[in-house]
């Protein structure tokens, strides 16, 4: 058995914490040696430090499956010690493109790179603008992102391995205007992981086969694979395991690609619950 989840609407709460019974559940995961693996479209800077530093966690699929870590066993919340074992990058001549097309509209620029994510600080200033008004996310993203001052396409030649582009939008025209341009290109894989966000990554780059590969790895079978997800980015990695669990606060998409859907939602321990009824 090993158990992948994603973060946001999933193992964590709508106000972005960890329950007690997800706690007890990582332990109890740890007690019998099963692997638990964040799987989330964040940067490995982005996760939790008490989550890298658990017991039951020694890898992490970050940037929806663009790479693949393994955490330093002696000091597991250092990410600039993490490993990377896998990685599917975003070819910079692509990203390039990207820009030049979020260029014409009214959007955030993340840039998802070396376990961390990089926002010029005019947009960093402005997230408030593009969270749906939701608060939480709003400070997830900012403790998530580091603002920066130099020109975006000279950041995108800078860094070692570009992860992804995440383009957050709070006009649907600039949503579909963007869409249907990233529709001319080759070589990427587009998602979202929230309502008001474009997501690209590398042609191969998905959850689903970012858990593929791992299980590989580990020599872990696919059909004694956990999986749980609620946003469309999700739905390779329910596709992928042998026990794909959509949230019942996914998006309709995802519960559509689930094996099954959890009974409660990220606000009552809904991937705890599960995870230890299939332990019982």
């Amino acid at each position: 058995m090993i158990v992948f989840s994603d973060m946001d609407g999933t193992l964590l709460t709508s106000d972005k914490q960890m329950s007690d019974a997800t706690w007890a559940m990582l332990d109890e995961l740890a007690r019998r040696g099963i692997e638990f693996v964040p799987c989330t479209g964040r940067p490995l800077s982005g996760i939790f430090e008490p989550i890298l530093a658990h017991p039951a966690v020694h890898y992490a699929v970050c940037a929806n499956g663009a790479s693949v870590w393994q955490l330093d066993d002696d000091v597991p919340t250092d990410a600039s010690r993490a490993t990377r074992i896998l990685s599917r990058p975003l070819d910079c001549g692509i990203a390039h493109r990207i820009r030049r097309i979020a260029a014409g509209h009214d959007v955030t620029f993340d840039i998802f790179a070396d376990g961390q994510c990089f926002l010029p600080r005019s947009l960093y200033t402005r997230l408030d603008e593009f969270c749906g008004g939701d608060p939480h996310i709003a400070a997830s993203l900012k403790r998530t992102r580091t603002p920066i001052d130099m020109d975006i396409d000279s950041k995108i030649d800078e860094v070692e391995t570009l992860e992804r582009i995440a383009m957050y939008w709070h006009d649907p025209a600039d949503r579909d205007a963007i869409a249907a341009e990233l529709d001319t290109l080759g070589g990427i894989e587009v998602t979202r992981s929230y309502a008001m966000n474009i997501e690209v990554m590398g042609e191969g780059a998905t959850k689903g086969t970012a858990l593929t590969w791992l299980c590989e790895h580990l020599g872990e079978r696919f059909a004694g694979a956990w999986a749980f997800g609620d946003n469309i980015n999700d739905i390779p990695m329910l596709q992928a395991a042998g026990h794909g669990m959509a949230m019942i606060n996914a998006e309709p998409e995802g519960r559509d690609a689930a094996d099954a859907i959890t009974e409660f939602d990220n606000d009552h321990d809904g991937v705890a619950r599960t995870i230890m009824a299939a332990l019982a």
